[in-house]
């Protein structure tokens, strides 16, 4: 079964990303974990916010907007698509993930399309 890791950071910890090689070396050896394992699918570190473009559906046409959008106090940072037997073993590997205490990780199982 296949499950996202979706990452959550604060504008915190945008700021740490960029300036401290320790919290990177983190996420690293965690990547370096999951593909050990081999359970890593797909993933990757996002942006910061500020660089998002939004997109949004008018009716027929569309509004384009530059982020970040919504305000909110986390933002994606990344993902994390990983190939395991159930939900415990995607929450061990969540329980894993480098996020600071500002920031969150959701599971969420992949849609199966029949």
């Amino acid at each position: 079964m296949q499950y996202a890791l979706i990452i959550r950071e604060s504008a915190e910890d945008f700021v740490v990303r960029r300036n401290d090689p320790a919290y990177r070396d983190g996420w690293t050896a965690y990547t370096k974990a999951l593909v050990q394992a081999g359970i890593l699918t797909a993933g990757a570190g996002l942006t910061s916010p500020e660089t998002g473009t939004i997109l949004r559906r008018k009716g027929e046409n569309h509004d384009v907007q530059d982020g970040p959008y919504p305000e909110g106090k986390e933002s994606l940072g990344g993902f994390y698509v990983i190939d395991v037997p159930d939900l415990d073993t995607a929450l061990a590997w969540a329980t894993r993930v480098p996020v600071s205490e500002q920031g969150s990780v959701e599971i969420r199982p992949r849609l199966q399309v029949a």
